[in-house]
């Protein structure tokens, strides 16, 4: 079978053996907002031609595509979901010359009731949840996403907003007015993270950012590190709350990752990392699911 990941920015296919093993792949720009209206079918053949010539007749498409923005829109599955529920779930796409599904999105509830919902990530969860009979993932970035993983399955997850509120408040708030760009400083970073252990609250704690910095005890070197771990102090600090842990399943590209990891060491908690490279995995597991493999 054909995989491939569809994102807003990219496209990553991957050509699978009956085992799951990677015999091919490719990994190009041309995500979902630069193909024109009615273009999918086309911009997917020039992507995967030579595999569907050499033989391949399905293919699993996960990521944006599936969104309203992308090709057919495949509805928000409700947890708990592993490869059996979503593949019952994927949306049949009209394709010439081959068999083509979408995975759908997942969807969940907060405790009072106010809905989240992932798509792309679902797969990826798939793969690390099989096996696993009681887990916690993250999976850090813009949007990170924190998902229970239960015999095999995607039971509930939250998403916090982290990676894009850092980007917002250290270029277009106060804050940008009292840092300055360099690499990473760890002790600044470790000192944000052990502030969101505090008292007072995310709001209070981001304005003591600037108030640090007046007082001349957070040079502006340090404060883009400072705010870093800070927020994913918080993050990592309302993740627990949810669901107390002492190990969490970290998947993410490795820049990212470590940060992560070291915030979640900071808050006494073990990592074990894995390979950020998952869909293919998952779409193998959802394939299988569905008599592909």
């Amino acid at each position: 079978m054909i995989g491939v990941d569809w994102g807003t920015t990219s496209l990553r296919a991957y050509r699978l053996g009956p085992g799951g093993a990677v015999t091919d792949r490719l990994d190009r720009p041309g995500g979902i907002l630069t193909v024109p209206a009615g273009g999918f079918p086309d911009a997917l053949r020039e992507a995967i031609g030579p595999w569907l010539a050499a033989g391949e007749a399905r293919v699993l498409l996960c990521g944006m595509v599936g969104s309203r923005q992308g090709w057919v829109e495949a509805p928000y599955l409700r947890c708990p979901a592993g490869p059996a529920e979503i593949a019952a779930a994927t949306v049949p796409v009209p394709f010439e010359g081959a068999e083509v599904r979408l995975v759908p999105g997942l969807t969940t509830e907060d405790a009072d009731g106010v809905p989240d919902v992932m798509r792309g990530e679902e797969t990826k969860l798939v793969a690390l949840a099989i096996g696993l009979d009681d887990g916690l993932a993250c999976m850090p970035g813009t949007h990170s996403k924190w998902a229970r993983l239960e015999a095999d399955r995607v039971t509930h997850f939250t998403t916090h907003m982290t990676g894009e509120v850092f980007a917002a408040l250290s270029t277009h708030t106060i804050l940008a007015r009292t840092s300055t760009d360099g690499p990473p400083r760890p002790e600044a970073f470790a000192r944000g993270v052990a502030r969101a252990r505090q008292q007072g609250g995310l709001l209070h704690h981001l304005f003591g950012t600037r108030a640090l910095n007046l007082m001349g005890r957070l040079k502006e070197a340090e404060t883009r590190s400072y705010l870093s771990g800070l927020l994913i102090g918080h993050e990592i600090a309302a993740a627990l709350a949810e669901r107390p842990t002492t190990q969490v399943e970290l998947v993410g590209a490795a820049e990212l990752a470590a940060l992560y990891e070291d915030a979640l060491r900071i808050a006494g908690v073990t990592v074990r990392r894995h390979d950020p490279d998952l869909v293919a995995a998952g779409l193998h597991q959802i394939g299988r699911s569905l008599g592909w493999a």
